[in-house]
């Protein structure tokens, strides 16, 4: 049945309407109606993906295919997978991602250059010189944005700098070397690799405000009065059910004043067991919120699931007791979750949407202005 005089993002809605009552008995099902939803509003719909099940699994497959827009490496471009031995890579995870994303249409993500943790002990237990362990960033830098440069738009430069529970700069190996101005530099050496890719800081914890938003805020403004090519701040988005932000957009919206871009880079919301239906049901609002908040923000350029569904997720390894955090359950069945995020994205699109994805204002408070860095 054909759906005359609409709107891109009204025809698809009518589509799905008449083919099937999604909004009050269930989720779309068929391939390509989340993706049409996101790029109507011209933001990426994205998910974390591990590489065996997407070489081997077709129920995987079809839901990374069938329901998002671009692809994050959940944990093969990490430093122990990509570069086990010194000198010695290992192309076989990143290039599945790589290739599954570009044969299916797909944004792609890196994850990531810098971080304290899933490091390969030549690396972490080395005894490093400043002059040593640049050269050793440079080669890694050069190595992995350079084999996917014009491919990878987007780069998780940084990873928690912070500590896990406060405002200071987390003293990792790359701050003990190289001291606290280690951000600035692996930002510049990102930018001389690849001149067009966005680099972004990642961080957890910063989604409602405090102490440790403050310091990335801070941070983040230092870096761009002294034209450091810093382009966005990823917002984990790792929530407990029930504690989801309210004022996630307005947090967002502090950053995108810098003139900053922003991304939700790996959404889930973990509930405590035994996970009740009540609880299930909630969390669809809360998907619903997070996705709503992006639209809300004109400087958001998209929303990442992390874990392509709950078999598949790393929560219940590293928060016993928590669970059911994905849209998608253990059989790939999806959860009201995923009804959240159309629920969300089913609204008429504003002008971010004509046109390329649009950056933050430049705007800072107070009605100065700040350049954004290209």
């Amino acid at each position: 049945m054909a759906v005359a005089g609409c709107t891109a993002i009204m025809c698809v809605t009518a589509l799905l309407a008449l083919t099937q009552p999604w909004a009050d008995d269930g989720p779309p099902t068929d391939a390509g109606e989340l993706p049409a939803l996101a790029r109507a509003h011209g933001v990426d719909l994205g998910v974390a993906v591990a590489v065996e099940p997407l070489l081997w699994d077709g129920g995987y497959q079809d839901v990374v295919e069938g329901h998002y827009t671009s692809l994050t490496a959940e944990n093969t471009m990490k430093w122990e997978h990509v570069q086990p031995e010194r000198g010695v890579f290992e192309w076989s995870g990143p290039d599945t991602v790589v290739h599954f994303a570009e044969s299916h249409g797909m944004d792609l993500r890196g994850h990531t250059l810098l971080w304290h943790n899933q490091q390969p002990s030549w690396l972490s237990e080395g005894v490093w010189t400043s002059a040593e362990l640049r050269e050793v960033l440079r080669e890694h830098m050069e190595a992995l944005m350079g084999r996917y440069q014009g491919r990878i738009g987007a780069w998780d430069v940084i990873n928690e700098p912070f500590e896990d529970g406060g405002p200071f700069l987390r003293e990792n190996l790359w701050y003990q070397v190289l001291g606290e101005d280690y951000i600035a530099e692996a930002l510049w050496m990102a930018h001389e690799v690849d001149p067009e890719a966005r680099l972004y800081i990642n961080e957890f914890n910063i989604e409602g405000g405090g102490a440790k938003s403050d310091a990335l805020y801070a941070l983040a403004s230092d870096l761009l009065d002294r034209g450091v090519p810093l382009h966005g701040i990823g917002f984990q988005s790792h929530f407990v059910h029930g504690q989801v932000p309210e004022n996630l957009a307005e947090t967002m919206t502090r950053f995108t004043d810098l003139g900053l871009e922003v991304t939700v880079t790996e959404l889930d919301v973990r509930i405590a067991e035994p996970v009740s239906e009540e609880a299930i049901q909630e969390q669809r609002e809360e998907f619903r919120h997070v996705v709503a908040a992006c639209l809300d923000v004109s400087g958001c350029r998209g929303v990442t699931v992390w874990g392509v569904g709950d078999a598949h997720s790393w929560i219940p390894e590293w928060f016993p007791g928590y669970d059911a955090a994905t849209p998608f359950d253990e059989d790939y069945e999806p959860k009201p979750a995923l009804w959240g995020m159309v629920d969300a994205l089913s609204r008429e699109p504003s002008e971010r949407s004509a046109g390329s994805r649009r950056r933050g204002t430049g705007r800072v408070p107070g009605g100065t202005r700040r350049r954004p860095v290209r």
